[in-house]
């Protein structure tokens, strides 16, 4: 059976076909992810609702509703091993996600509209989840932030990730300006429990927050991940949301016999 170990802008993935298969994914997700040091596990499954099921686990066994960059990881890994056509329907816990293959390594994906759009849950933090039930990120500003901050940060991340605001958890996402339509990003995740190279999920969330808020005029944005850069297309009225598109790299690292 293959596993491949693939990468969406850094933020890395085992992911394997398991259709017709018995397994045990909360302990395949950590076997597997501790193989490669991936962030998360994703399986293809049948699907009576859309082209295949997505299930998705963190690299603590954990499961997770979706993953923004696993989704478009996993639309190419559906496109070459023949499950899906180009334009693609992925069923995961969050709901219908739709994906497109670009170009070999560009796929773009239209991700869950927010189920929960809350501006300021706590003081200057808004609360996001993509999808109902939803993925849920707490999103807050931090000007001139730098990657190099991450230990600095990490007080912050952990008091946020774990706040009884956030009954679920939360992935933390915290973001700057670097020009008027582009911003950086550092998200510490749930369930890694660390910091990622990137979060698909978390990057949609800060494009809803800053949409809602009037920020995004044109509603396209760019945002820089240390592990690679997405990008956002949003549409709606306000706070409603009505369609929210991510295009950005995939890369298949490394194809394993397991």
């Amino acid at each position: 059976m293959e596993c491949w170990h693939m990468s969406g802008a850094g933020n890395d993935f085992m992911v394997v076909d398991a259709r017709g298969r018995e397994m045990d994914f909360s302990r395949t997700a950590v076997q597997l992810c501790k193989l490669s040091g991936a962030d998360g596990f994703m399986a293809v499954d049948e699907s009576g609702v859309a082209d295949f099921r997505l299930h998705f686990y963190n690299s603590d066994g954990s499961r997770g509703e979706m993953c923004g960059n696993g989704s478009r990881c996993i639309c190419r890994f559906a496109y070459e091993h023949g499950i899906a056509q180009e334009t693609m329907t992925l069923e995961t816990d969050a709901g219908i996600v739709y994906g497109h293959r670009i170009s070999q390594t560009q796929y773009q994906v239209r991700l869950n509209n927010p189920g929960v759009l809350d501006p300021e849950r706590l003081p200057g933090v808004a609360y996001v989840e993509l999808g109902n039930p939803g993925v849920p990120h707490a999103v807050t500003e931090v000007p001139d932030l730098s990657w190099d901050q991450k230990e600095a940060l990490l007080p912050r991340a952990l008091q946020l990730r774990h706040h009884p605001a956030f009954p679920k958890g939360a992935n933390v996402n915290f973001y700057t300006w670097i020009a008027p339509d582009r911003l950086r990003v550092l998200t510490y995740e749930r369930g890694v429990e660390g910091y990622t190279l990137a979060c698909g999920t978390g990057c949609g969330s800060i494009s809803s927050v800053l949409f809602a808020a009037g920020k995004l005029p044109s509603g396209k944005i760019t945002l820089e991940n240390e592990g690679g850069t997405l990008k956002f297309q949003v549409s709606g009225t306000g706070s409603q949301i009505t369609s929210l598109l991510m295009e950005g790299p995939t890369e298949v690292l490394q194809v394993y016999e397991i």
